[in-house]
């Protein structure tokens, strides 16, 4: 991100941070791995198609279109057409990824999304870029509700990867997928994470990344950065912190998170970048409330409010979803 000196030799976060990466200074990241990963199937599989609302070099669907130009569409400022146009080329039996905002996808495109192609169960994989709180250009593009809008529309499956490794495993896995799919983007430079984990993608899977004793965190997307991040910090409080990820957030991987929920004497804390309202947390705590699993529950997410425009790491300090915040909010509840 850019920044700028003050008087007092601190740093300011300038405009250009607004769309800065996530990924912490130092930290590995890998370019695009939606782009190269779909171009890289779309070498195996003839019926792979990309489509873009003009957002192709924002969604990193451009790389697919270089390698694939005769299968990448361009469908201009028109969401509706875009998954309208996605709906018939899977009636004809192409495996179309649809790129664009998350905010787009689950807010201009929804009925479209909802008649064209969720209830014909036609083979459509939605890819969004921009999920919940990243990026700071305000509500016209920080999706905090597209997790609780997709979530109640059925035969729709949603999944929010964590980082790189996960967006790479994640594509030749809903491609293989029949039916259609939302799945959540981090673009451009995006962090390196789990490859530390052995970690492997799997649909409707939630993997154990670290045990404790103390906590369970219950996160998803680029919340298991976080709450891996706050592990170790509260590690040198004595605290011993569990984190399990969930990037199938439908269908929910009950059996394991009922398994890990049941385990006696843990706070249970679940986190995501996305409205407190209708995401991960309440598909939880429904869950566990159902199944008659009652342990103290907590969650972490952004507020049911339109958020401010800004630098990234001020409103993820200001909205409780960065390390820092994450550590001082399970503090406070032990």
């Amino acid at each position: 991100m850019s920044t700028a000196n003050t008087s007092t030799g601190a740093k300011r976060l300038t405009t250009s941070a607004m769309i800065a990466s996530i990924a912490a200074e130092g930290q590995a990241t890998r370019p695009a791995p939606f782009g190269h990963a779909l171009a890289a199937l779309a070498e195996q599989r003839a019926d792979i198609v990309g489509l873009s609302a003009d957002l192709s070099k924002y969604t990193d669907l451009h790389v697919f279109a270089k390698a694939h130009p005769e299968r990448f569409y361009q469908m201009g400022m028109a969401e509706q057409l875009l998954m309208s146009a996605a709906a018939g080329m899977a009636r004809e039996g192409f495996v179309p990824f649809a790129t664009t905002y998350a905010v787009f996808a689950s807010r201009r495109a929804y009925d479209f999304i909802c008649m064209a192609i969720a209830e014909e169960h036609l083979n459509v994989k939605i890819v969004s870029a921009l999920p919940g709180l990243t990026t700071g250009y305000g509500p016209s593009h920080q999706a905090t509700d597209d997790l609780a809008i997709f979530r109640a529309m059925p035969n729709l499956m949603v999944i929010d990867p964590c980082d790189a490794l996960e967006i790479e495993q994640a594509v030749p896995a809903i491609a293989a997928h029949q039916g259609p799919v939302y799945m959540r983007l981090l673009r451009g430079n995006v962090p390196l994470v789990l490859d530390e984990y052995g970690y492997q993608f799997e649909i409707g899977k939630a993997k154990t990344l670290r045990t404790g004793n103390d906590v369970l965190m219950i996160s998803t997307g680029l919340m298991t950065m976080r709450t891996l991040e706050a592990a170790e910090q509260l590690r040198a409080d004595g605290i011993d912190v569990a984190v399990l990820h969930v990037p199938t957030i439908k269908p929910l991987d009950a059996a394991t998170l009922l398994a890990e929920a049941r385990k006696p004497g843990r706070l249970v804390v679940t986190a995501e970048n996305h409205s407190i309202v209708g995401g991960l947390g309440e598909a939880v705590a429904g869950l566990l409330m159902r199944s008659g699993v009652t342990p103290t529950f907590r969650q972490i997410a952004l507020p049911d409010a339109f958020l401010d425009a800004g630098a990234l790491p001020t409103l993820h300090d200001r909205y409780g979803i960065s390390t820092n915040a994450v550590c001082a909010q399970v503090k406070a509840w032990l």
